[in-house]
């Protein structure tokens, strides 16, 4: 019996997409690629299951486009608890220390915030997509593993406090790729000598592109071939 051979839609270009939390990227980028079965479709830069936002697809042809797209700066919103510090360091890790902030002042946290502008270097954190001999960092935690991490050079070009209200304060950040804002999350709150950890995220642009010109996946769910075309912010690429 002969194996027919599939047929895929032959469609290429650029999707922005508001990723809603508990999805992964990869959930986004299957949602795309089998709702209008489409070969190749890639992201731009993953977003954590934690966070909401701006994820880059790049489809068919465009996808020759994502390494480009990844490398971009991006912009974020965060909102950060101070008085804990978690496993994962962010809302979804386990608490592993608590201490008092009713000191913390937002004339405080204005100023540590300030020493975090510029070019720097950082140290990932173990629950990351990074690989080590092959094997995602964040893998190894889940067992309970801890890696030396070699630390990488980013720039916070901006770092903006939008809101003070303890035990929480909110940011923006604009960063370079590259940027950890959970291990910003923590590093502040070490500076800060009470702890923190990130509360919530989300992504508002990635290079040229801004969180306004996206949709959403319960959008994209309702959508036909045609639908998906009008929203492509380049067809030929």
């Amino acid at each position: 019996m002969t194996r027919q051979k599939r047929t895929y839609t032959d469609i290429s270009g650029i999707l922005l997409v508001d990723k809603d939390k508990g999805w992964t990227s990869f959930d986004a980028v299957n949602l795309v690629k089998r709702r209008f079965n489409i070969k190749k479709v890639g992201h731009c830069g993953t977003l954590d299951p934690l966070a909401t936002g701006l994820l880059v697809l790049v489809l068919g042809k465009a996808t020759k486009l994502a390494a480009t797209f990844s490398g971009a700066d991006k912009s974020y919103e965060a909102s950060i608890k101070l008085g804990q510090k978690t496993s994962t360091l962010d809302a979804e890790g386990e608490v592993t220390e608590e201490k008092d902030c009713s000191f913390v002042t937002q004339e405080k946290v204005l100023e540590v915030l300030q020493g975090f502008k510029d070019e720097q270097f950082q140290i990932p954190p173990m629950f990351s997509a990074i690989k080590k001999d092959g094997v995602p960092l964040y893998k190894l935690a889940r067992k309970g593993k801890i890696i030396e991490r070699e630390p990488r050079k980013i720039t916070i070009h901006e770092l903006e406090l939008t809101s003070f209200n303890l035990p929480l304060f909110s940011i923006n950040v604009h960063c370079s790729k590259g940027t950890y804002i959970r291990t910003l999350a923590d590093d502040i709150g070490t500076k800060l000598t009470c702890g923190a950890y990130l509360n919530s995220l989300r992504r508002t642009a990635s290079g040229e592109f801004d969180i306004s010109k996206s949709n959403t996946t319960e959008t994209i769910k309702k959508w036909k071939i045609e639908d998906l075309e009008e929203q492509l912010l380049m067809v030929n690429g």
